[in-house]
C-alpha cells in the first residue's frame, strides 16, 4: 500500500488541452472595418472573447480570441480577410492585490518575455483573465501553473 502525499506547488500537473488560440486579422483601417468584422463573426454565431486592437494609418491589427477558433479561421479564409492563428498564454489570476505581480514575478524569473498582452471579456470563473503572448508558451504555461495560477484551454473558453 502507497500513500501519496500533497502536491506542492513545483509538482501541480501542467494544464492539458488545446492551448487557446488568438487570430490576429488584418483589416483596412476605414470608418466601420471592425464593427463588419464584429457582425460577420456575430452572423455566424461567434462570440469575441478577447480583443486587442492596434491602428496605423493604413492598417489595423485585430488581436481576438473567439469562441470557435476553427469556425473563425474557415469563415475569414471563405470571405479572404487576411489573418494568422498563433497560441497565446490565458492565465485566470486571482482577485487579490498583488495576483499580476505574482503572474509577472514568475514569468520574469525563468526570463521568459512577454510579446503582448491584453485581458478576456469573460472571466469562466468570475476571475480576471490575462492573454500573453510568449516567447516561449510551454514553459510559460508550466512556469505559471506551478506558481499556483491557472491556465486556461481553449476548451475552459469555448462555449
Amino acid at each position: 500500500m502507497t500513500t501519496s502525499k500533497p502536491k506542492t506547488h513545483s509538482e501541480h500537473a501542467t494544464p492539458t488541452g488545446a492551448p487557446v488560440r488568438q487570430l490576429s486579422v488584418f483589416l483596412h483601417n476605414r470608418v466601420g472595418a471592425l464593427m463588419s468584422l464584429v457582425k460577420l463573426l456575430t452572423e455566424h454565431r461567434i462570440e469575441i472573447l478577447g480583443l486587442s486592437l492596434q491602428d496605423t494609418t493604413e492598417l489595423a491589427l485585430v488581436r481576438l480570441v473567439p469562441s470557435d477558433p476553427e469556425t473563425t479561421e474557415m469563415l475569414l479564409i471563405e470571405k479572404g480577410i487576411p489573418h494568422v492563428v498563433c497560441p497565446v498564454t490565458a492565465v485566470e489570476l486571482r482577485e487579490t492585490e498583488h495576483s499580476l505581480v505574482h503572474a509577472l514575478s514568475a514569468l520574469l524569473s525563468a526570463e521568459i518575455n512577454i510579446d503582448f498582452s491584453y485581458s478576456l471579456f469573460v472571466r469562466p470563473a468570475h476571475n480576471p483573465v490575462f492573454v500573453l503572448h510568449l516567447d516561449s508558451p510551454d514553459v510559460g504555461a508550466e512556469v505559471l501553473t506551478s506558481a499556483g495560477f491557472k491556465v486556461l484551454m481553449q476548451e475552459d473558453l469555448s462555449r
